[in-house]
């Protein structure tokens, strides 16, 4: 089995054909060069240790150097011993509030943005568990499925934003009923369920969904982001504020933190609440709890294990090379004294 890594760099033999041309045009213009300035015996008679099989050699050493060395750039790999690797963890799925009163800034720089600082955080102390997003506001919807690449999670989860759910309010139901049907049920893994919210909830049978979620075997944690005091929700352009959410009344909308609803959730989903004002402590806690989760084993994968054959090529492209360079036009001593062709006896 082989493997090539850079096959692009075969154009570089192209090369070859060039090389060849240049060298039978350099030839021809020699030989009619040296027939204007003298005939064949006197030429013989002029140089006699000129050899006419060298040149030909020296450039056949000369092509396969630069030969070797493109198929070195390209770096073929071989190797047929396969090797198993096992992952074991355990499913987290991520329910992020992005309602409108998550731009609140009595958190700085806004509750929004310090829910992303702490899922981000959690992500990066993971180890081989599977990660998943969630997104909810008026509805719920999956920003990212179940995944082992948590570099894309990290991504995914920068660009979330309000706007990015067209339904305005804040339904934690609907997320915890996504959150429900998110989990493979085929792998038997540990299920956890981590809501990042300030708690505001529109919708009244929020916990005999979690209930129904706990049911399912999903582990429910939360985090609250927010303060007790809250703050206006502002209205931005261009990253400037231009105005604070108003209510019907104009009155302008103070946004508070809502642990009761969070705490609740935690206790139905057998889970406990964190306050996520204070980023590391939180951090650590959920990531002592996770790495105590017992593991499952979700994904074994066989690959070939190829190593890189490159130096092989390397060696004998400056093999040739030196070779190449090392090598004279003129006739070989010893190889004239065997006198393969007797020409000695003809004379």
């Amino acid at each position: 089995m082989y493997q090539l890594e850079e096959p692009t760099y075969f154009y570089y033999l192209a090369i070859l054909p060039v090389v060849l041309l240049l060298f039978l045009m350099v030839s021809w213009w020699k030989k009619r060069t040296q027939k204007s300035f003298a005939n064949e015996a006197l030429l013989e008679k002029l140089s006699p240790e000129k050899s006419t099989f060298k040149p030909i050699l020296k450039i056949i050493v000369f092509m396969l150097s630069l030969a070797f060395l493109t198929i070195a750039l390209v770096n073929p790999k071989m190797g047929t011993k396969l090797k198993t690797v096992k992952r074991e963890g355990v499913d987290i799925v991520f329910a992020l509030d992005v309602s409108k009163s998550m731009l609140a800034e009595d958190i700085a720089p806004s509750r929004l943005e310090k829910a992303k600082q702490l899922i981000s955080k959690i992500i990066n102390k993971l180890g081989s568990d599977r990660v998943g997003i969630i997104i909810y506001a008026g509805n719920a919807y999956p920003l990212l499925p179940i995944t082992t690449d948590h570099a894309s999670a990290k991504m995914f989860l920068q660009n979330a934003a309000p706007n990015m759910v067209s339904s305005q309010g804040t339904a934690i139901n609907d997320a915890l009923e996504k959150a429900i049907t998110f989990y493979d049920n085929e792998e038997e893994t540990n299920k956890f369920l981590i809501v990042v919210s300030d708690g505001e909830d529109h919708q009244e049978n929020t916990l005999e969904v979690a209930k129904k979620a706990a049911q399912q075997g999903i582990k429910m944690y939360t985090i609250g982001v927010g303060t007790a005091n809250g703050g206006p929700i502002p209205l931005k352009r261009n990253n400037q504020i231009i105005r604070y959410k108003k209510d019907f009344k104009g009155q302008t909308v103070v946004t508070k933190l809502n642990e009761t609803i969070l705490k609740e959730i935690a206790q139905v989903g057998n889970g406990k609440y964190f306050n996520g004002t204070k980023t590391k402590p939180t951090v650590a806690a959920i990531e002592k709890i996770l790495a105590n989760a017992e593991k499952s084993e979700f994904e074994t994968k066989q690959f070939s294990d190829y190593k890189d054959q490159f130096q092989w090529f390397v060696a004998f492209g400056i093999l040739f090379l030196i070779f190449d360079t090392l090598m004279f036009e003129k006739k070989t001593s010893w190889i004239q004294k065997l006198d393969l062709f007797n020409k000695k006896a003809k004379k």
